[in-house]
């Protein structure tokens, strides 16, 4: 079965890493699907974030990554996937995830949304978290892998 992650990933993080690996052993294949989201304003493109993520996934032989636009459920109808993968770091974020879930579900019958906690060390990481530090002089490289670490210092450094 294909599995969509769908996210921003604006910055990939080892907690979204963390869920890819996991997810890699669970489907055939994994599409890691880079969304834009009209209501956030990026510190990476699509582009960059498309590239970042594959370098993270190299060596993990079933998983995609591509970008999308538009409804989750349609992209994953295009791809032929029977799930939507979605992590939970907390309970607010179950009941988010939940009611987008239900939402889905309204839209495309077919599609099933598969939650996957965090593990427990990872909980706490957000993308907006990270650049957060950032901004304000911290250390983020036990937060991400190296090389997006870089991207990141450089990014705010040059938003300065």
């Amino acid at each position: 079965m294909i599995a969509i992650y769908p996210g921003s990933f604006d910055p990939i993080t080892l907690g979204h890493l963390d869920l890819i690996k996991r997810s890699s052993i669970l489907f055939e294949k994994v599409i890691v699907a880079v969304l834009t989201n009209p209501n956030k304003k990026p510190l990476f493109s699509i582009e960059k974030r498309v590239s970042q993520i594959k370098q993270c996934t190299e060596s993990l032989v079933n998983i995609e990554v591509d970008s999308f636009t538009g409804l989750t459920v349609e992209y994953a109808k295009q791809k032929n996937a029977g799930v939507l993968l979605r992590g939970l770091r907390v309970m607010s974020d179950f009941e988010q995830e939940l009611q987008m879930a239900h939402i889905n579900k309204t839209l495309e019958n077919s599609i099933e949304t598969v939650f996957l906690a965090t593990n427990t060390e990872l909980s706490f990481i957000s993308s907006s978290v990270v650049k957060e530090i950032v901004r304000f002089n911290g250390v983020i490289d036990h937060l991400v892998p190296p090389n997006i670490a870089k991207d990141i210092y450089l990014a705010i450094k040059n938003q300065e």
